[in-house]
């Protein structure tokens, strides 16, 4: 497991194709959709696709990925890629940072730097980490899968491996969002001898909600549990997130084949995915410029990962996950928690969270910020990783 150093370099050729796919987009027809009701808008799309005609450069952005410190290694014959900062400071403890779909490792470039040169930033450098980003098994240039059934318990399996037997690190900390909540949930369980702790930007993340027969359903019990009075908030709330779930947890391929054909649905299925999950009281464009939309895009197109990226929601529901052992909590790691408050159904609470869910050591409720923290809110979920990991160090 020898790992080499990575650098992304499209062939012109792969761009060329992408502009004439791009020029020959046939835009659906779209009325009545000022609001977006129906999803992403063609006067959206038709914009976001002429700027990556006309004016966005690949090739910058290739350089700006190119700035980071990347590999790629075989793991059990799975590729892994990921980004590997070393720390300034006098003790920097390795962290493990998981991202989920639709992101990629891309989405944590803003807190790189503050986690790995705290002083460079206003920050104690007694708080630097060693920063490793994995791409998640069959995102991007952890790519291609070899094998079915890899999902995000294969991925904190990975993880372990990757972090002990290539980089050598006994032990370290981690942190995830979205699926990287997962992964980084089950490190919590399965691995509380490897881990000093853990730290979530998504609570509705546990590992056994995927043990059941209507996976879809997952949000749904929030809402039947809402009182009457909030239950329609809860349901409005919960349908600008479930839009994905059903197509890509029961025929993910059917949609890959679209998506994997068409830069421009590709763009519309990611970018709605953004729209509907960061807190609408944020500015789009601040949170996610144009460049970081496509170039997302582009980590999936140029690695032809959505079809993978997809089956991962497929793979986490027909792999139903087994607990390691029976102690409660179920995560016996300590764990810190970053809440924002619209990623979490309207009237929630999460008092129960340290006798059921996990020995919570840190807990930080922000009002502003959605689903995405590591690019909406990356000053807030810097501070909470530090002081969560600050006397478990």
């Amino acid at each position: 497991m020898r790992p080499e150093r990575f650098v992304v370099d499209v062939p012109e050729a792969e761009l060329a194709d992408l502009e004439r796919r791009l020029a020959a987009t046939r835009f659906a027809a779209d009325p009545g959709n000022q609001d977006e009701r129906y999803g992403i808008s063609t006067a959206r799309l038709r914009e976001l696709v002429q700027y990556w005609r006309s004016g966005y450069d690949w090739r910058a952005q290739e350089k700006l990925l190119n700035e980071l410190p990347m590999f790629r290694v075989e793991i059990d014959g799975v590729p892994i890629h990921y980004v590997h900062v070393r720390g300034k400071g006098p003790s920097p403890t390795p962290l493990v940072l998981s991202h989920g779909f639709p992101w990629t490792f891309w989405d944590f470039h803003r807190m790189i730097g503050p986690l790995t040169d705290p002083a460079s930033y206003g920050g104690d450098p007694a708080d630097a980490f060693d920063v490793v980003i994995p791409s998640l098994p069959g995102f991007a240039f952890s790519s291609p899968l070899p094998r079915t059934g890899i999902n995000f318990l294969t991925a904190a399996d990975l993880w372990v491996r990757l972090m002990q037997d290539v980089l050598g690190y006994d032990r370290f900390a981690a942190h995830g969002g979205d699926w990287g909540a997962q992964v980084t949930a089950q490190l919590g369980h399965k691995y509380a001898d490897r881990v000093i702790g853990i730290h979530l930007t998504s609570l509705i993340s546990f590992p056994a909600g995927w043990n059941s027969d209507r996976p879809w359903d997952l949000l749904l019990k929030a809402a039947d549990a809402a009182s009457p009075e909030n239950r329609a908030a809860v349901v409005a709330w919960e349908k600008r997130r479930v839009g994905h779930l059903v197509p890509q947890i029961v025929h993910p391929q059917t949609l890959a084949h679209g998506l994997n054909d068409s830069p421009a649905g590709l763009l519309a299925w990611l970018t709605q995915r953004r729209l509907a999950w960061m807190d609408p009281a944020q500015l789009l464009d601040e949170v996610f410029p144009p460049d970081f939309l496509i170039t997302t895009t582009m980590l999936y197109w140029v690695t032809q990962t959505y079809p993978s990226a997809a089956r991962f929601y497929y793979e986490a529901a027909t792999n139903p996950w087994q607990p390691a052992h029976d102690r409660t909590p179920v995560i016996q790691a300590p764990a810190g928690l970053s809440i924002f408050i619209d990623d979490n159904p309207p009237g929630a609470g999460f008092d129960w969270l340290p006798a059921i869910y996990a020995q919570v050591v840190h807990r930080a409720e922000h009002k502003i910020g959605g689903h995405f923290g590591a690019m909406e809110r990356p000053v807030d979920v810097v501070n909470d990783i530090r002081d969560t990991f600050r006397p478990l160090r």
